[in-house]
């Protein structure tokens, strides 16, 4: 077999983290660095997004960022350890939220108790919108053995 017809063993598709969105990888592996995709608050093998609320036309009514940050982290905790790196072992992250005046208070107090051992580099951006109806999203980076 060609060396180009291999699997790359570089990139890490997660058994237990949400399904992505699009045409991408939960996580790539370069040397002895973990990029994670964008990670999202929704569990593998549902389109359901705890804590919000739509109506019937697929708008947000209501959300609970609190449910949505919990969310998040246990999946990005998910897909690093499929990888076989670890929560511990993340060197940066950069969190996308929708609503930065309404969430910033609840993401911070609850990012601190996840990160209260570990403390990786951050940013926090506010976006217009997220490519599903989400409140917040993580886009980190750790190093691997």
């Amino acid at each position: 077999m060609c060396a180009s017809n291999m699997p790359d063993k570089s990139i890490i598709k997660s058994r237990n983290a949400p399904e992505p969105v699009g045409s991408y990888p939960h996580a790539r592996r370069v040397g002895n660095l973990l990029f994670l995709s964008g990670v999202g608050p929704r569990k593998r093998g549902s389109q359901s997004i705890p804590g919000v609320k739509l109506d019937s036309l697929g708008n947000v009514v209501s959300y609970d960022i609190e449910a949505q940050c919990r969310s998040v982290f246990d999946n990005v905790r998910a897909i690093l350890e499929d990888a076989g790196s670890g929560w511990e072992r993340l060197v940066d992250v950069t969190v996308f939220l929708t609503d930065m005046q309404r969430d910033f208070a609840a993401y911070n107090r609850i990012y601190a108790e996840y990160f209260k051992d570990n403390q990786p580099c951050r940013t926090t951006v506010e976006v217009g919108a997220l490519p599903t109806p989400i409140a917040i999203e993580l886009k980190c980076i750790a190093t691997i053995d």
